[in-house]
């Protein structure tokens, strides 16, 4: 019952204007435009990332722990998808925040985007 409700408030939280997921076009104007910015997995490991306009994208570790990495990106209906080399397409969805962005695969936070 408490992860239903849990549910539930996150669901909410996320279509509320405040915590509204980025359209496409947005994301494109705001991070993939070559510009560095830093991302932060879950476990709190940070990357250097830049995504430029001709579909590529970098991230170099901003610490000891974590890899560098190139691959591609592209826009989806609802939000973009990165692949990188050796890895299979991911697609996500980008929902902003205060001061941060949250990068989204269903209710879940995978990692998140702040502007330095």
């Amino acid at each position: 019952m408490f992860r239903l409700i849990v549910s539930a408030i996150v669901l909410t939280m996320l279509n509320s204007a405040a915590f509204a997921a980025m359209l496409p076009k947005e994301i494109k104007d705001t991070f993939f435009n070559g510009k560095p910015f830093t991302a932060s997995t879950l476990q709190k490991v940070r990357y250097k990332m830049v995504f430029t306009t001709d579909g590529k994208v970098t991230r170099e570790p901003l610490g000891k722990a974590g890899a560098a990495g190139e691959g591609t990106w592209k826009l989806s209906g609802d939000g973009f998808c990165t692949a990188w080399k050796g890895a299979k397409q991911n697609c996500f969805r980008l929902v902003a925040g205060e001061g941060k962005w949250s990068v989204m695969t269903g209710t879940t936070a995978q990692a998140y985007w702040t502007k330095d």
